[in-house]
């Protein structure tokens, strides 16, 4: 029974989620309104993701330190794939923000009450073995080019994947790879975890709506996917503490581009 409420969800008495067409100036208001929530009170959000410039370092110094350089920019770069069951939090502020309610920063936490908390973990446990495959794809694919030989430092290492023909190769590849894994999790997701927080409509509801707001909307998805990519790149710099103010303003961002994507629940 309860693997059938994660697959199929408690709300019984709602319809499957209808799916909107947007335009790519829906995406770009939904990136507004989440500045917007953002900005309500931004020294909140901005302690609760400092988890991501802290773990990007993290993930930095660890890969250095055990000679894992060639899983150095699968970590850093996969890391965003995990993002969307990060920002879970983001998204409860910005619908309580919505619906006029107390928006505290402690009240990110309540999602661990929330009666779809076990299709959330299942989803979020898909998330992670799409993040554990890339690494392994990752690391499949420097053996292939450079073999098992660990790298006798960072500048050598530098050196044989920006100067050598089989670089070259490999950053071809990694990155189709990468763009590969980064087009699932966003067709797969783009409204996922929005969806079960409003309505507990489970799993497989989640990941099926996800996609059909894909299909039925490509160009505006893929805009929000090469938004989230740009935005993801600019907080790196310099060293993940960007992060802290780009993660909350996407997390945000993504309620609002559910509301958009998605029609409210209708009961039969």
């Amino acid at each position: 029974m309860t693997a059938f409420h994660v697959m199929a969800g408690a709300d019984s008495g709602f319809v499957r989620p209808v799916v909107r067409k947007i335009g790519s100036a829906d995406v770009v208001d939904a990136l507004r309104l989440g500045l917007n929530d953002f900005r309500e009170k931004p020294s909140h959000y901005v302690f609760l993701c400092l988890m991501y410039p802290l773990a990007g370092v993290f993930l930095m110094v660890w890969s250095s330190g055990a000679n894992l350089l060639p899983l150095l920019f699968p970590l850093m770069s996969g890391f965003a794939l995990l993002g969307p069951v990060a920002a879970i939090g983001l998204y409860e502020i910005s619908r309580r923000r919505e619906n006029g309610e107390d928006t505290s920063w402690r009240h990110a936490l309540t999602v661990l009450d929330s009666p779809a908390l076990p299709s959330i973990v299942a989803v979020g446990a898909f998330l992670f073995a799409l993040f554990i495959a890339w690494l392994l794809v990752a690391q499949s694919i420097y053996t292939a080019y450079f073999g098992e030989t660990v790298p006798a430092s960072v500048s050598s290492f530098l050196s044989d994947v920006l100067t050598t023909p089989e670089g070259t190769r490999l950053i071809l590849w990694g990155n189709l790879a990468g763009f590969g894994f980064a087009v699932v999790v966003l067709a797969t997701t783009v409204v996922a975890f929005p969806l079960l927080l409003d309505r507990d409509a489970g799993a497989a509801a989640a990941i099926d709506t996800s996609v059909r707001a894909t299909l039925a909307n490509p160009v505006p998805v893929a805009l929000w996917g090469l938004i989230v990519a740009a935005l993801l790149v600019i907080g790196t710099i310099p060293i993940f503490a960007g992060l802290a103010v780009v993660m909350p303003v996407l997390g945000h961002s993504t309620w609002h581009l559910y509301r958009k994507l998605v029609a409210p629940a209708v009961r039969r």
